[in-house]
């Protein structure tokens, strides 16, 4: 079995035991992946290897039309990752992929195409609704005790881990919520808000500075842990 066989089976495998992810097809080659793609439904998230055979995966996504899905570039090298951004995929993974790096892609990946879903849907309401459809994207019901609170997320600065429970940190206030970081990551709809800790994931719109592994997010400091700044620095605009 040669690498790209084993990794495709490897992710394969990966998407399995991410109960977020539904398998819809395993391709061994670019142009049966195009072919796929051209010919059925569209997909949520593609994960891609970019030395396929016949046709690489850098290749492909210049084909697809947009918008196209979430794209996720798997390689043995990290050379190609640069060429890769200007593209505006997802994330990058580098062989041999780790699961905890894999399943951070995804949280990525499934938050911004529930965003981006969002938005298309709110788009097609006619222009007297449309205002107010994405307004109210921004406020959901959380458990809070023993009720259901309605909370703007655009004020959520950060979400800490507290046990089973976790903290949604606003300027004001905190509410304790009955779900775990974990849960809260992967059911948060909003591409704005990124793990950034295994105990913190943290609103980006709100971060005020970054310096020395601490992110300052209104009166807070919130610890930004290595594994996850490759991620974070893609995820927000720089100079």
């Amino acid at each position: 079995m040669d690498d790209n066989e084993a990794s495709r089976l490897m992710l394969a495998h990966m998407v399995g035991l991410t109960h977020t992810l539904e398998l819809v097809a395993s391709l061994p080659d670019g142009v049966q992946a195009l072919s796929y793609l051209q010919t059925h439904p569209p997909v949520d998230i593609l994960f891609l290897d970019i030395e396929m055979p016949e046709l690489t995966g850098l290749a492909l996504v210049q084909l697809l039309p947009e918008p196209h899905p979430e794209i996720i570039l798997v390689s043995t090298h990290a050379d190609f990752a640069i060429e890769a951004f200007e593209l505006h995929v997802t994330d990058y993974l580098v062989k041999p992929v780790d699961f905890a790096r894999f399943r951070r892609a995804v949280d990525v990946a499934v938050r911004r195409r529930r965003a981006a879903l969002a938005h298309e849907a709110a788009a097609a309401l006619p222009v007297a609704a449309r205002k107010d459809a994405l307004e109210d994207w921004s406020e959901l019901f959380v458990k809070v005790n023993n009720r259901l609170v309605k909370l703007n997320f655009d004020e959520v600065l950060y979400i800490e881990a507290m046990s089973m429970y976790s903290v949604l940190v606003m300027a004001n206030h905190k509410y304790i919520v009955h779900a775990t970081l974990k849960q809260l990551a992967e059911r948060l709809p909003f591409a704005h808000f990124q793990r950034v800790h295994r105990s913190y994931i943290v609103n980006t719109r709100l971060i005020d500075s970054i310096e020395d592994n601490m992110l300052v997010v209104g009166p807070y400091e919130v610890p930004l842990a290595k594994s996850y700044q490759e991620v974070l620095f893609r995820s927000i605009r720089s100079l």
